[in-house]
């Protein structure tokens, strides 16, 4: 659980944090398309050092960006290793009905670099921008969806309650955790069966917990009247010199990315 980063706000003076966050939705948006159509290791290569450019300019610790990628071991191996096995083409290795072919090997390894910096990507935006920010992105990017009267407020409102909501019960399920083992819990030991049913006394009060969380939060919007719909902003979004110059360094970037591909394509 404290391997979460997602929901954190990372408290820095850099260039990233003081864009608008509609620029960083946006800038996050690119590099995750634009990630899934790279398909060889030189675009790879000018991906990673756009990335650590906006790690460096955000000011976020690398070793924080990394503990997102910890929280998804399990899936980045299991994906990898299910790419490995069961893609066909030229056998490298076989043991037994095991066969790991050279195509799988390459196809394994983007997806583990895929996935590793998608987490990077998307854990740069929610460190360096806070939920009210975050929703107030939300809400001003999609305003345009209120024409067909979709409740883009209360959706961004619900999006920026739920992240704000992550480091609260990542704390709360720590408590339990702590709790439950001064009262001779083991949740350590036994076969995948008993660690998970060893799970019910932490999954239990969370879940009460997190209702009671939810019943006093409704309560106070209801106390102070919040209805949804039209409301006013006491910081209004803005555009301002850096977010334009974001925005170019956006389109340089889609511009060399698709330009490494077709030349890795017709002449490499």
């Amino acid at each position: 659980m404290a391997n979460i980063t997602i929901g954190q706000y990372y408290a820095e003076n850099s260039i990233i944090h003081k864009l608008d966050p509609r620029v960083k939705l946006f800038g996050t948006m690119v590099f995750v398309v634009l990630l899934f159509l790279i398909d060889n290791i030189l675009g790879y290569a000018v991906f990673t050092v756009f990335m650590l450019a906006a790690i460096k300019m955000s000011k976020v610790p690398f070793g924080k960006l990394l503990k997102g990628v910890r929280g998804i071991l399990f899936i980045l191996l299991f994906s990898a290793a299910l790419n490995i096995f069961l893609t066909p083409g030229v056998t490298v290795a076989k043991l037994g009905f095991i066969v790991i072919t050279k195509e799988g090997l390459v196809k394994g390894a983007y997806i583990s670099v895929r996935l590793v910096y998608l987490i990077i990507c998307t854990s740069i935006m929610t460190l360096t921008t806070t939920p009210n920010d975050l929703s107030d992105g939300l809400e001003k990017s999609f305003g345009f969806l209120k024409v067909i009267k979709f409740p883009v407020h209360e959706i961004a409102m619900i999006i920026s309650l739920s992240l704000r909501f992550i480091p609260t019960l990542v704390e709360e399920t720590e408590k339990i955790t702590k709790a439950q083992k001064a009262r001779g819990a083991d949740f350590d030991t036994g076969n995948i069966f008993q660690k998970a049913k060893s799970l019910v006394p932490i999954l239990i009060p969370l879940f009460i917990s997190s209702i009671r969380r939810a019943l006093d939060l409704a309560t106070a919007m209801e106390a102070r009247c919040y209805h949804g719909g039209k409301r006013t902003k006491m910081k209004p979004l803005k555009y301002e010199k850096r977010d334009y110059v974001a925005y170019a360094g956006y389109g340089v970037f889609v511009l060399v990315i698709v330009g490494t591909n077709l030349l890795w394509n017709n002449y490499l």
